[in-house]
């Protein structure tokens, strides 16, 4: 199964973000720590990390990140 990234505004409304599956939690935490600003900047306030359809955690802020 994969992990991704559920990508939200402030208020919990899901928004565009980059479409990237990764193997492992491991894997999908280190891309995310390299371009938490990036999608701070494209407007993703908040991410919550899915392996398949279930939340492993989230939402977590990138005001905090």
């Amino acid at each position: 199964m994969d992990f991704r990234w559920r990508y939200q505004d402030a208020q919990g409304r899901e928004v565009p973000g980059p479409e990237v599956a990764f193997a492992d939690q491991q894997e999908a935490e280190e891309w995310f720590s390299s371009c938490w600003q990036e999608l701070l900047d494209d407007g993703v306030e908040q991410v919550t990390l899915l392996h398949a359809e279930s939340e492993v955690y989230g939402p977590m802020s990138l005001y905090s990140a």
